[in-house]
């Protein structure tokens, strides 16, 4: 696996980076780390962390990215999600090499440190219910009441908090808090719990532990434990940096990280939010957590989408310090754009049509040469057969053509991509419905392409397949997961704002015979169709095809127009 390039584009963190290493803070050194919880699966949003993290040490001569699995948490969190986590790191493009860690690593030393803060007179332990601490802590315009346990000697807290670690006591009995201020405006520094008693089985460290402290404890810790200098974090966790830098300091931890916030990815028209895509799964609302109408890093790889246009959209939105919404449309434009250079061309007709040249002989088969990609002459060509029953999409014809339609219509020439110029002379109709089943064309032999006809123009081209030799296969359109992410409702039943058609299934699709031994995830360009990807469902003889990204169509915004009454 390759290193990504170094970004040169600049912002208020590389710049801040930069002129802490010139001023010789922290020694000049540069260690990030990318902090997940393995509770769930990496979306497009944690990618734009892992590309500033990783990308920030690897443009810095010795700069070093941690991955750090945050795991204090025993009842949510999965092996499966480490392993699905580091496979995402790796896909992008990232490697951290040796330094792998995880904060359940340090339980003992943060068992420590937080004995010490109690010595100290720092942190005591409180037998309020979670609902008195609640009622305690005050509001935004009220300050909070001190607990009737925060007298407690440090002797006794020590004690409790060693019964505590043994079992002794139930969940909720008791909880260990910092003493700060009960009458902070910041109600991040009133008193915030430490430790709770939690009895579970942790996936790493079994049922040593009966106690978990909590991620604003475990969190600037591990950081200082580890030696990290810039401990980068998205702007919700802005009101709880002088919780961070009240840690590190009353802990005497070893090091003294510096927090700064960048507004996390808010992408339209799809959830970003890691509780509510499990609900989508838990729920079978989708496939699961690589579904292709989610923004999972699993889901957009069986997409089709690329690494490399992910981090490309990740460095070009950059990092700001005011949460922003980024359309959908513009990540879109980088996958187009990453694809268009790498993905090979061919043809394939989602909804088929049927076209018979009544004057092309019986029982021949010509083999035309197709450019593989037009962006990259080196690609070369490819064979594509030719016979005397084609198919084409049903909306390259139309029996009553609006103005500015130039496909197929009676009476009308065409020429077919890499093929002949074919006119239209009939079609022919279901008895009952009316509908058109099938077209009768004549070609003329004269203007194949590359021939010295070639030059004869006609305005349209459309693509098409053998109907002989074309292989069958399941392609599935991706539409925007929400209906209107403007009215997405924050209670329970937010679920109602989904897109019904979010996934359009077309069977009896028709792609070229080049197709039917591809493996699950190539991709390519289908041709005036979009960009799409092998799924790993497909296999030769049940071909299944993702459409990653559309391609821009013309006529489409012209119907559309035509469509729309004038103001």
């Amino acid at each position: 696996m390759s290193t990504p390039e170094p970004s040169t584009a600049s912002n208020f963190i590389r710049d801040l980076v930069a002129a802490d290493r010139a001023a010789g803070k922290h020694g000049g050194r540069v260690v990030t780390r990318f902090p997940p919880e393995p509770n769930g699966y990496l979306h497009i949003g944690h990618a734009k962390s892992i590309v500033l993290n990783f990308g920030i040490a690897n443009e810095t001569s010795g700069g070093i990215c941690h991955l750090r699995f945050d795991d204090t948490n025993p009842t949510t969190e999965d092996p499966e999600y480490v392993r699905a986590i580091q496979e995402d790191v790796r896909w992008l493009g990232f490697d951290w090499h040796d330094k792998l860690f995880y904060a359940s690593d340090y339980f003992e030393q943060l068992y420590a440190f937080a004995i010490a803060l109690i010595k100290k007179g720092r942190a005591y332990v409180d037998s309020l219910t979670a609902d008195e601490i609640r009622e305690h802590r005050g509001t935004l315009t009220e300050p909070g009441r001190d607990s009737p346990y925060r007298t407690r000697s440090a002797d006794e807290n020590v004690d409790l908090l060693a019964r505590m670690r043994a079992g002794e006591f139930a969940d909720g009995t008791h909880v260990l808090r910092a003493k700060i201020d009960m009458s902070s405006p910041n109600i991040n520094l009133r008193d915030p719990i430490l430790y709770r008693i939690r009895h579970a089985t942790h996936y790493r460290t079994g049922s040593a532990w009966c106690i978990y402290p909590s991620y604003d404890f475990a969190h600037p810790l591990s950081d200082a434990i580890e030696g990290i200098t810039h401990s980068i974090c998205t702007l919700e966790f802005e009101d709880h940096r002088p919780l961070y830098d009240w840690v590190v300091a009353e802990a005497d931890a070893p090091h003294h990280p510096q927090q700064i916030e960048f507004a996390r990815l808010n992408l339209t028209s799809t959830v970003m939010s890691k509780r509510k895509l499990l609900e989508l799964v838990d729920k079978k609302l989708v496939g699961g957590w690589d579904d292709p109408r989610l923004p999972t890093l699993k889901g957009l790889r069986r997409r089709g989408v690329t690494p490399e246009a992910i981090r490309t959209f990740c460095e070009h939105i950059g990092v700001a310090k005011r949460d922003a919404i980024v359309e959908m449309q513009l990540l879109e434009h980088f996958i187009r754009e990453d694809l268009n250079k790498r993905s090979p061309r061919v043809m394939a007709v989602l909804r088929p049509l049927k076209v018979v040249l009544d004057n092309y002989p019986e029982g021949i088969v010509e083999e035309l040469d197709a450019v593989n990609n037009p962006e990259d002459i080196s690609a070369g060509t490819r064979k594509v057969p030719f016979s005397k029953t084609l198919y084409i999409e049903q909306d390259d014809f139309r029996e009553d053509p609006p103005k500015q339609f130039y496909r197929l219509a009676p009476g009308r020439e065409v020429r077919l991509r890499y093929g002949y110029i074919i006119k239209c002379a009939g079609a022919t109709k279901d008895p009952q419905t009316g509908a058109v089943t099938a077209l009768h064309c004549t070609y003329d032999p004269e203007t194949r392409s590359g021939s010295s006809q070639e030059q004869r123009k006609v305005k349209a081209t459309i693509h098409w397949v053998s109907a002989s030799h074309a292989a069958t296969a399941v392609v599935r359109l991706y539409h925007p997961l929400l209906l209107d992410q403007a009215k997405l409702p924050a209670e329970q039943d937010w679920t109602g704002a989904l897109n019904p058609q979010s996934m359009e299934l077309l069977t009896g699709c028709l792609v070229e015979p080049s197709l039917r031994s591809v493996a699950p995830g190539c991709r390519f360009q289908f041709e005036r169709q979009g960009y799409f990807c092998v799924d790993p469902d497909s296999s030769p003889d049940a071909l299944v095809f993702n459409r990653t990204v559309s391609l821009k169509d013309t006529w489409a915004r012209v119907e559309k127009a035509q469509q729309t009454p004038p103001r």
